[in-house]
C-alpha cells in the first residue's frame, strides 16, 4: 500500500514539474525537430515499428502514431518481453488483435529472438509490397519513447541514459529483400496529464 503510494506521488511530482515551464521539462529542442522529421517520414516508408515497453504496453505508447491506428504498416514492437509477466504478453497481444492492431514480442538481448524478428520483418515487408525478390529495397521507421531499446533491434549501441540518439540515422538490418531502418529519438509528448502513466515510465527508466 505504502509502495502504491509512493508510486503515484512521483507520477504527481513528474507532472508537476513538466508543467512548470521554468524547470524546461522533458521536450527538449531535439525532441521537438525529431518530431518533426517523424511526422515527414511515417508516409514515406514501407513500415513503421513502434517499439514499446511490454511490461507497459499502453502506457509506453508513441503518441503520434495515434492517427495510424489501424495502418497495415504499423507494428507495435513490445520489447523486453523476458521482464513481462508470459501470461499477460499472451493477453496484450489478444488485445492488439482484436483492435487490428499487428503486434510482435521480442528480447531485444536475445540472439535467436533478434533473428526470428529479422525474419518477420522480411516476411511482412514481402506480403505489403507483394514482392519475392532480392533487388526489392525497403524502408522501415523505427520510432519509440525514450529507454524502450530501439537501438538494439538494429544492433547498435544503447546508451544506459534514455535519449542517446540526437538524430535519424540508417543502417541495413537485412538482404533478399534488402531492408534498410531508420532509427528515431526516443521522443515523449510535451506534457502526460495522467499520473499512472508517468508513474509507469518513470519506474521503467523512461522519463
Amino acid at each position: 500500500m505504502a509502495t502504491a503510494t509512493l508510486a503515484r506521488q512521483i507520477g504527481s511530482a513528474i507532472i508537476k514539474a513538466t508543467n512548470n515551464t521554468s524547470l524546461g521539462g522533458w521536450f527538449s529542442p531535439h525532441m521537438a525537430a525529431a518530431s518533426r522529421a517523424i511526422a515527414e517520414r511515417i508516409p514515406l516508408v514501407d513500415l513503421v515499428l513502434e517499439v514499446r515497453d511490454a511490461r507497459i504496453p499502453l502506457s509506453s505508447a508513441f503518441k503520434q502514431m495515434e492517427n495510424y491506428t489501424s495502418s497495415s504498416k504499423r507494428i507495435i514492437v513490445m520489447n523486453k518481453v523476458d521482464l513481462a509477466s508470459p501470461s499477460e504478453l499472451k493477453e496484450w497481444m489478444k488485445y492488439f488483435e482484436q483492435n487490428n492492431c499487428i503486434s510482435y514480442g521480442v528480447n531485444a538481448h536475445n540472439k535467436e529472438s533478434i533473428k526470428q524478428f529479422l525474419n518477420f520483418l522480411q516476411a511482412r515487408v514481402r506480403e505489403l509490397n507483394n514482392v519475392d525478390h532480392s533487388s526489392y529495397t525497403a524502408t522501415i521507421l523505427l520510432l519509440g519513447i525514450p529507454n524502450v531499446e530501439k537501438g538494439r533491434l538494429k544492433h547498435a549501441t544503447v546508451s544506459p541514459q534514455p535519449g542517446e540518439t540526437k538524430d535519424i540515422s540508417s543502417l541495413k538490418i537485412g538482404s533478399h529483400p534488402n531492408i534498410y531502418v531508420l532509427d528515431t529519438p526516443g521522443v515523449l509528448p510535451p506534457q502526460i496529464h495522467d499520473v499512472e502513466i508517468c508513474t509507469k515510465l518513470a519506474l521503467t527508466g523512461s522519463i
